[in-house]
């Protein structure tokens, strides 16, 4: 299943993240480089969240990256919330779905 992981970002985030964004980056690119984290990156215009693409048999392995990731445990990040995505189109879709006929 894939799992989307949304962050709801403090206004002081873009003055604050210097600070934890080496451990932060560290910790998504190991999750990355294990098949769980697929995509990730924070909202533009304005930068108020950011949104982690997981992959997994269950929600358990994006809760933990959110429990442990610098900017949740610093107050970066002031929510997070999951929500599974049923992925129908594109090569990486879980379970895809074709038009009949």
């Amino acid at each position: 299943m894939h799992y989307l992981l949304f962050y709801e970002l403090d206004h002081n985030y873009l003055l604050r993240r210097g600070e934890f964004r080496d451990e932060h980056l560290a910790l998504a690119w190991g999750a990355q480089q294990r098949g769980e984290l697929v995509l990730a990156g924070s909202m533009s215009d304005p930068v108020d969240g950011a949104v982690l693409l997981f992959k997994g048999d269950t929600p358990g392995v994006a809760e933990r990256f959110a429990q442990a990731d610098p900017y949740v445990i610093n107050g970066l990040v002031t929510r997070w919330w999951l929500r599974e995505w049923k992925t129908v189109v594109g090569d990486g879709a879980v379970e895809p779905t074709r038009p009949h006929g």
